[in-house]
């Protein structure tokens, strides 16, 4: 019995992908959070709409700020859902539908920071 094999492929990288349609725009200023912010830039809908349960701050050190700005620069347009009301529906659907997902997204919490071996920790020299 004969198998055939085939050569494996490096992985693409992610910014080495064809750019989304959208990148014809600017980067946006802000990722809008509102119906009102989207009609500032001129948009009709998003293409990725982050839901994150805690509060948006466009920053690097932020999960949605990373993701959101990362699907940007691919040429998506991505807009931000920060705390919804998790017992009103509505809450989630003010940006109307997204063109390709919603993606639920979360911060680090402070006490998964702790979470290494001790004898790691300890030998780090804290200032």
């Amino acid at each position: 019995m004969s198998t055939a094999y085939t050569a494996q492929t490096a992985p693409t990288a992610l910014f080495d992908y064809d750019k989304y349609w959208a990148s014809c725009f600017e980067p946006a200023p802000f990722l809008p959070m509102s119906r009102e912010e989207m009609d500032q830039l001129g948009w009709d809908s998003c293409d990725f709409i982050l839901v994150c349960g805690d509060a948006y701050i466009d920053h690097p050190s932020f999960c949605s700020g990373i993701i959101g700005r990362t699907l940007e620069a691919q040429g998506f347009r991505v807009g931000i859902i920060a705390q919804p009301d998790w017992t009103n529906a509505e809450s989630f659907r003010v940006l109307g539908k997204p063109n390709i997902a919603n993606i639920g997204v979360r911060n680090q919490e402070s006490n998964a920071h702790n979470c290494q071996d001790n004898s790691i920790k300890n030998t780090l020299n804290y200032v």
